[in-house]
Protein backbone atom coordinates (compact mmCIF):
# COMPACT_ATOMS: atom_id res chain seq x y z
CA UNK A 1 0.00 0.00 0.00
CA UNK A 2 1.37 3.42 -0.98
CA UNK A 3 2.02 5.89 1.81
CA UNK A 4 0.25 9.23 1.85
CA UNK A 5 1.68 12.06 -0.27
CA UNK A 6 2.18 14.39 2.66
CA UNK A 7 4.32 11.78 4.45
CA UNK A 8 6.51 11.08 1.42
CA UNK A 9 8.29 14.42 1.80
CA UNK A 10 9.02 14.12 5.53
CA UNK A 11 12.62 13.17 6.22
CA UNK A 12 13.36 10.80 9.13
CA UNK A 13 14.72 12.31 12.32
CA UNK A 14 18.51 12.29 12.08
CA UNK A 15 18.66 12.60 15.85
CA UNK A 16 16.44 9.59 16.54
CA UNK A 17 18.44 7.52 14.06
CA UNK A 18 21.85 8.51 15.38
CA UNK A 19 20.74 7.76 18.95
CA UNK A 20 20.45 4.12 17.94
CA UNK A 21 24.11 4.15 16.90
CA UNK A 22 25.03 6.12 20.01
CA UNK A 23 23.69 3.36 22.31
CA UNK A 24 26.89 1.42 21.73
CA UNK A 25 29.19 1.52 24.78
CA UNK A 26 32.01 2.39 22.39
CA UNK A 27 30.35 5.66 21.34
CA UNK A 28 30.58 8.98 23.20
CA UNK A 29 27.27 10.68 22.55
CA UNK A 30 27.00 14.46 22.49
CA UNK A 31 24.04 14.12 20.13
CA UNK A 32 20.63 13.69 21.77
CA UNK A 33 18.84 16.04 24.15
CA UNK A 34 18.95 13.45 26.92
CA UNK A 35 19.08 14.26 30.63
CA UNK A 36 21.69 12.58 32.79
CA UNK A 37 20.44 9.04 33.51
CA UNK A 38 22.11 8.92 36.91
CA UNK A 39 20.26 12.09 37.99
CA UNK A 40 16.74 10.87 37.17
CA UNK A 41 14.57 11.02 40.35
CA UNK A 42 13.95 7.27 40.40
CA UNK A 43 13.46 7.08 44.18
CA UNK A 44 10.81 9.81 44.06
CA UNK A 45 9.00 7.91 41.32
CA UNK A 46 9.16 4.67 43.32
CA UNK A 47 7.68 6.42 46.34
CA UNK A 48 4.95 8.02 44.21
CA UNK A 49 4.06 4.77 42.46
CA UNK A 50 3.58 3.05 45.79
CA UNK A 51 1.23 5.85 46.88
CA UNK A 52 -1.28 5.16 44.08
CA UNK A 53 -1.63 1.39 44.52
CA UNK A 54 -4.77 1.83 46.61
CA UNK A 55 -6.45 4.12 44.04
CA UNK A 56 -8.05 1.69 41.53
CA UNK A 57 -10.08 4.45 39.82
CA UNK A 58 -6.84 5.78 38.35
CA UNK A 59 -6.59 2.65 36.24
CA UNK A 60 -9.94 3.22 34.51
CA UNK A 61 -10.46 5.33 31.40
CA UNK A 62 -9.82 8.99 32.15
CA UNK A 63 -10.79 12.43 30.91
CA UNK A 64 -9.31 13.53 27.61
CA UNK A 65 -8.10 16.84 29.00
CA UNK A 66 -6.19 15.19 31.82
CA UNK A 67 -6.36 13.99 35.42
CA UNK A 68 -8.33 16.80 37.16
CA UNK A 69 -6.15 17.05 40.32
CA UNK A 70 -3.06 17.26 38.12
CA UNK A 71 -4.66 19.99 35.98
CA UNK A 72 -5.55 21.93 39.13
CA UNK A 73 -1.97 21.60 40.31
CA UNK A 74 -0.66 22.86 36.97
CA UNK A 75 -2.96 25.89 37.09
CA UNK A 76 -1.70 26.73 40.58
CA UNK A 77 2.02 26.22 39.92
CA UNK A 78 2.03 28.22 36.70
CA UNK A 79 -0.37 30.85 38.03
CA UNK A 80 -2.82 30.42 35.17
CA UNK A 81 -5.64 32.91 34.85
CA UNK A 82 -9.26 31.79 34.60
CA UNK A 83 -8.97 32.10 30.81
CA UNK A 84 -5.94 29.79 30.54
CA UNK A 85 -6.40 26.02 30.54
CA UNK A 86 -4.25 22.97 29.81
CA UNK A 87 -4.31 19.55 28.17
CA UNK A 88 -2.02 16.79 29.40
CA UNK A 89 -0.19 15.27 26.42
CA UNK A 90 2.11 12.38 25.63
CA UNK A 91 5.07 14.72 25.86
CA UNK A 92 5.00 18.30 24.61
CA UNK A 93 5.75 16.87 21.16
CA UNK A 94 2.15 15.65 21.03
CA UNK A 95 1.03 19.12 22.11
CA UNK A 96 2.76 20.60 19.09
CA UNK A 97 1.12 17.99 16.88
CA UNK A 98 -2.30 18.89 18.32
CA UNK A 99 -1.67 22.55 17.49
CA UNK A 100 -0.73 21.75 13.90
CA UNK A 101 -3.66 19.40 13.34
CA UNK A 102 -6.16 21.76 14.94
CA UNK A 103 -5.15 25.00 13.24
CA UNK A 104 -3.09 24.43 10.08
CA UNK A 105 -4.44 23.85 6.60
CA UNK A 106 -2.16 22.90 3.69
CA UNK A 107 -0.37 26.05 2.54
CA UNK A 108 -0.85 27.99 5.79
CA UNK A 109 2.28 29.94 6.71
CA UNK A 110 4.27 29.23 9.86
CA UNK A 111 7.35 31.18 10.96
CA UNK A 112 10.20 29.37 12.73
CA UNK A 113 13.65 30.39 13.85
CA UNK A 114 16.64 29.41 11.72
CA UNK A 115 17.98 27.09 13.02
CA UNK A 116 14.92 25.51 14.65
CA UNK A 117 13.86 22.42 16.58
CA UNK A 118 13.82 19.46 14.19
CA UNK A 119 10.63 17.97 15.65
CA UNK A 120 8.73 21.17 14.92
CA UNK A 121 9.96 21.25 11.31
CA UNK A 122 8.73 17.68 10.87
CA UNK A 123 5.30 18.39 12.36
CA UNK A 124 4.73 21.53 10.29
CA UNK A 125 5.95 19.67 7.22
CA UNK A 126 3.50 16.84 7.87
CA UNK A 127 0.72 19.43 8.14
CA UNK A 128 1.81 20.69 4.69
CA UNK A 129 2.36 24.19 6.03
CA UNK A 130 4.57 26.70 4.24
CA UNK A 131 7.52 27.18 6.56
CA UNK A 132 9.17 30.61 6.70
CA UNK A 133 12.46 31.12 8.55
CA UNK A 134 13.83 34.09 10.47
CA UNK A 135 17.53 34.24 11.33
CA UNK A 136 18.71 34.39 14.92
CA UNK A 137 20.87 36.98 16.61
CA UNK A 138 22.56 36.73 20.01
CA UNK A 139 19.40 38.09 21.67
CA UNK A 140 16.74 36.25 19.67
CA UNK A 141 15.18 36.46 16.21
CA UNK A 142 16.16 39.25 13.81
CA UNK A 143 13.32 41.66 14.60
CA UNK A 144 13.54 43.60 11.32
CA UNK A 145 13.37 40.37 9.31
CA UNK A 146 10.56 39.07 11.50
CA UNK A 147 8.46 42.18 10.95
CA UNK A 148 9.11 42.01 7.21
CA UNK A 149 7.85 38.40 7.14
CA UNK A 150 4.80 39.30 9.22
CA UNK A 151 3.96 42.28 7.00
CA UNK A 152 4.51 40.60 3.62
CA UNK A 153 3.50 36.99 4.23
CA UNK A 154 0.82 37.30 6.91
CA UNK A 155 1.63 33.97 8.64
CA UNK A 156 -0.81 32.21 10.94
CA UNK A 157 1.66 31.46 13.73
CA UNK A 158 5.23 31.94 14.96
CA UNK A 159 6.83 28.96 16.74
CA UNK A 160 9.90 29.56 18.90
CA UNK A 161 12.01 28.28 21.82
CA UNK A 162 13.00 31.48 23.68
CA UNK A 163 14.64 29.84 26.72
CA UNK A 164 17.88 27.89 26.04
CA UNK A 165 16.96 27.40 22.44
CA UNK A 166 17.22 24.06 20.71
CA UNK A 167 19.69 23.81 19.00
CA UNK A 168 21.72 26.94 19.82
CA UNK A 169 21.24 27.13 23.60
CA UNK A 170 20.68 30.89 23.48
CA UNK A 171 18.12 32.83 25.52
CA UNK A 172 16.06 35.75 24.19
CA UNK A 173 16.62 39.11 25.88
CA UNK A 174 13.79 40.87 27.70
CA UNK A 175 13.61 43.57 25.03
CA UNK A 176 13.30 40.94 22.30
CA UNK A 177 10.54 39.14 24.20
CA UNK A 178 8.51 42.33 24.46
CA UNK A 179 9.18 43.28 20.85
CA UNK A 180 8.12 39.88 19.50
CA UNK A 181 4.90 40.03 21.53
CA UNK A 182 4.17 43.50 20.13
CA UNK A 183 4.81 42.37 16.55
CA UNK A 184 2.58 39.31 16.98
CA UNK A 185 -0.17 41.48 18.41
CA UNK A 186 0.12 44.12 15.68
CA UNK A 187 0.06 41.62 12.82
CA UNK A 188 -2.37 39.18 14.51
CA UNK A 189 0.04 36.24 14.53
CA UNK A 190 -0.47 33.50 17.12
CA UNK A 191 2.65 32.79 19.20
CA UNK A 192 3.63 29.21 20.04
CA UNK A 193 6.09 29.25 22.94
CA UNK A 194 7.99 25.99 23.57
CA UNK A 195 9.74 26.00 26.96
CA UNK A 196 11.07 22.47 27.73
CA UNK A 197 14.41 23.79 29.06
CA UNK A 198 13.18 26.81 31.02
CA UNK A 199 13.75 25.25 34.47
CA UNK A 200 17.33 24.25 33.63
CA UNK A 201 18.86 27.67 34.29
CA UNK A 202 22.19 27.46 36.12
CA UNK A 203 23.29 31.09 35.94
CA UNK A 204 21.72 34.49 35.26
CA UNK A 205 18.20 35.73 35.87
CA UNK A 206 15.00 34.05 34.70
CA UNK A 207 13.04 36.22 32.27
CA UNK A 208 9.26 36.36 31.81
CA UNK A 209 7.61 34.21 29.17
CA UNK A 210 7.05 35.92 25.84
CA UNK A 211 3.44 34.81 26.09
CA UNK A 212 3.02 36.82 29.29
CA UNK A 213 3.02 39.94 27.09
CA UNK A 214 0.54 38.43 24.61
CA UNK A 215 -1.72 36.12 26.61
CA UNK A 216 -4.83 36.21 24.45
CA UNK A 217 -3.20 34.65 21.36
CA UNK A 218 -0.38 32.49 22.75
CA UNK A 219 -0.03 28.77 23.30
CA UNK A 220 2.58 27.39 25.73
CA UNK A 221 4.21 23.97 25.46
CA UNK A 222 5.79 22.52 28.61
CA UNK A 223 7.61 19.23 29.00
CA UNK A 224 8.43 17.15 32.07
CA UNK A 225 10.99 15.10 30.14
CA UNK A 226 13.94 17.35 30.94
CA UNK A 227 13.20 17.94 34.64
CA UNK A 228 11.82 14.54 35.69
CA UNK A 229 12.09 11.60 33.25
CA UNK A 230 11.64 11.47 29.47
CA UNK A 231 10.39 7.89 29.53
CA UNK A 232 7.11 8.87 31.22
CA UNK A 233 6.18 10.92 28.09
CA UNK A 234 4.22 13.67 29.82
CA UNK A 235 3.86 17.30 28.84
CA UNK A 236 1.17 19.96 28.79
CA UNK A 237 -0.13 22.46 26.28
CA UNK A 238 -1.73 25.57 27.78
CA UNK A 239 -3.84 28.13 25.96
CA UNK A 240 -6.97 30.29 26.19
CA UNK A 241 -10.21 28.27 26.08
CA UNK A 242 -11.01 29.16 22.46
CA UNK A 243 -7.66 27.69 21.38
CA UNK A 244 -7.83 24.67 23.66
CA UNK A 245 -11.21 23.34 22.52
CA UNK A 246 -10.12 22.40 18.95
CA UNK A 247 -6.98 20.70 20.28
CA UNK A 248 -9.08 18.74 22.76
CA UNK A 249 -11.22 17.47 19.90
CA UNK A 250 -8.12 16.29 18.04
CA UNK A 251 -6.79 14.50 21.13
CA UNK A 252 -10.13 12.73 21.63
CA UNK A 253 -9.77 11.29 18.16
CA UNK A 254 -6.05 10.54 18.55
CA UNK A 255 -5.71 8.59 21.79
CA UNK A 256 -8.71 9.25 24.09
CA UNK A 257 -6.45 10.41 26.94
CA UNK A 258 -2.91 10.34 28.32
CA UNK A 259 -1.77 7.72 30.86
CA UNK A 260 -3.79 8.54 34.01
CA UNK A 261 -1.79 6.60 36.62
CA UNK A 262 1.42 8.24 35.40
CA UNK A 263 -0.20 11.68 35.66
CA UNK A 264 -1.00 10.94 39.31
CA UNK A 265 2.52 9.63 39.90
CA UNK A 266 4.11 12.71 38.33
CA UNK A 267 1.92 14.99 40.43
CA UNK A 268 3.16 13.26 43.58
CA UNK A 269 6.76 13.62 42.40
CA UNK A 270 6.40 17.32 41.60
CA UNK A 271 4.69 18.04 44.93
CA UNK A 272 7.31 16.17 46.95
CA UNK A 273 9.48 18.56 48.99
CA UNK A 274 12.55 16.76 47.68
CA UNK A 275 11.76 17.64 44.05
CA UNK A 276 13.04 21.22 44.33
CA UNK A 277 16.29 19.79 45.71
CA UNK A 278 16.38 17.47 42.71
CA UNK A 279 16.12 20.44 40.32
CA UNK A 280 18.87 22.29 42.20
CA UNK A 281 21.10 19.23 41.99
CA UNK A 282 20.44 18.79 38.26
CA UNK A 283 21.19 22.44 37.48
CA UNK A 284 24.36 22.34 39.56
CA UNK A 285 25.57 19.20 37.79
CA UNK A 286 24.73 20.58 34.35
CA UNK A 287 26.60 23.77 35.12
CA UNK A 288 29.75 21.80 35.96
CA UNK A 289 29.40 19.71 32.81
CA UNK A 290 28.93 22.81 30.72
CA UNK A 291 31.98 24.52 32.24
CA UNK A 292 34.07 21.41 31.57
CA UNK A 293 32.93 21.25 27.96
CA UNK A 294 33.48 24.98 27.55
CA UNK A 295 37.07 24.67 28.78
CA UNK A 296 37.69 21.69 26.50
CA UNK A 297 36.23 23.43 23.45
CA UNK A 298 38.77 26.23 23.79
CA UNK A 299 41.33 23.99 22.10
CA UNK A 300 39.28 24.19 18.87
CA UNK A 301 39.74 27.95 18.52
CA UNK A 302 42.81 27.56 16.34
CA UNK A 303 40.67 25.40 14.01
CA UNK A 304 38.36 28.35 13.36
CA UNK A 305 35.62 27.15 15.73
CA UNK A 306 33.74 29.24 18.27
CA UNK A 307 30.53 29.16 20.30
CA UNK A 308 28.29 31.48 22.28
CA UNK A 309 28.12 30.94 26.02
CA UNK A 310 24.84 29.69 27.51
CA UNK A 311 23.17 30.19 30.89
CA UNK A 312 21.33 26.89 31.07
CA UNK A 313 19.62 24.21 29.05
CA UNK A 314 21.37 21.28 27.38
CA UNK A 315 23.19 22.47 24.28
CA UNK A 316 26.17 24.33 22.88
CA UNK A 317 26.17 25.44 19.23
CA UNK A 318 29.72 24.96 17.96
CA UNK A 319 30.25 27.11 14.88
CA UNK A 320 32.64 25.58 12.35
CA UNK A 321 34.71 26.88 9.44
CA UNK A 322 33.00 26.70 6.06
CA UNK A 323 32.89 22.90 5.81
CA UNK A 324 30.21 20.23 5.33
CA UNK A 325 28.90 19.63 8.88
CA UNK A 326 27.01 16.49 7.85
CA UNK A 327 30.19 14.97 6.43
CA UNK A 328 32.04 15.84 9.63
CA UNK A 329 29.31 14.23 11.77
CA UNK A 330 29.39 11.08 9.63
CA UNK A 331 33.15 10.80 10.00
CA UNK A 332 32.95 11.34 13.75
CA UNK A 333 30.42 8.57 14.31
CA UNK A 334 32.87 6.18 12.63
CA UNK A 335 35.39 7.26 15.26
CA UNK A 336 32.97 6.76 18.14
CA UNK A 337 31.66 10.30 18.68
CA UNK A 338 28.01 11.17 18.00
CA UNK A 339 27.10 14.80 17.26
CA UNK A 340 24.30 16.50 15.32
CA UNK A 341 25.16 18.59 12.22
CA UNK A 342 23.53 21.97 11.70
CA UNK A 343 21.82 21.05 8.43
CA UNK A 344 19.09 19.03 10.15
CA UNK A 345 17.86 22.12 12.01
CA UNK A 346 17.07 24.17 8.92
CA UNK A 347 13.99 23.97 6.73
CA UNK A 348 16.22 24.63 3.74
CA UNK A 349 19.54 22.85 4.23
CA UNK A 350 21.52 24.95 1.69
CA UNK A 351 20.93 28.00 3.93
CA UNK A 352 22.37 26.27 6.99
CA UNK A 353 25.43 27.73 8.65
CA UNK A 354 28.18 25.20 9.37
CA UNK A 355 27.91 24.09 12.99
CA UNK A 356 27.44 21.15 15.36
CA UNK A 357 24.95 20.87 18.20
CA UNK A 358 26.68 19.42 21.24
CA UNK A 359 24.80 18.10 24.26
CA UNK A 360 26.58 18.43 27.62
CA UNK A 361 24.00 16.88 29.98
CA UNK A 362 24.07 13.17 29.17
CA UNK A 363 27.66 12.08 28.68
CA UNK A 364 30.08 12.14 31.61
CA UNK A 365 32.59 14.96 31.89
CA UNK A 366 35.39 12.42 31.63
CA UNK A 367 34.41 11.79 27.98
CA UNK A 368 34.49 15.41 26.83
CA UNK A 369 38.24 15.60 26.32
CA UNK A 370 38.38 12.46 24.16
CA UNK A 371 35.38 13.61 22.09
CA UNK A 372 36.79 17.08 21.45
CA UNK A 373 40.21 15.62 20.60
CA UNK A 374 38.57 13.51 17.88
CA UNK A 375 36.67 16.53 16.56
CA UNK A 376 39.97 18.43 16.39
CA UNK A 377 41.63 15.56 14.54
CA UNK A 378 38.82 15.36 11.98
CA UNK A 379 38.94 19.12 11.46
CA UNK A 380 42.66 18.85 10.83
CA UNK A 381 42.04 16.13 8.22
CA UNK A 382 39.67 18.55 6.51
CA UNK A 383 42.39 21.20 6.35
CA UNK A 384 41.14 23.40 9.20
Amino acid sequence: MEISRHLQHIRPSYIREILNAAKSPDVISLAGGLPATELLPVKLFAKAMHSITDMPDLFQYGETQGYPPFLDYIDTVYNHSLEMHSIVCNGSQQGLDLIARAFLNPGDKVVVEAPSYLGALQIFGLAQAKILSVNQTMTGPDLNKLESIFALDRPKMFYAVPDFHNPTGLCWSLDTRKAVAQLCQHYRVAFIEDVPYRDLRFTGQQLPLVSSFYKEHSIILRSFSKISAPGIRLGIVSAPSNYLAPMLKVKQVSDLHTNVPMQAVLMHVLKDNAFSQHIDSVCSSYKQRYLTLKKTLSRLQDKGCYFDEVEGGMFVWLRLPDIDSMNLANQLIKRGVAVVPSTVFYHQAPKASSALRLNFTHSSQANFEEAIDKIAQELEHLGC
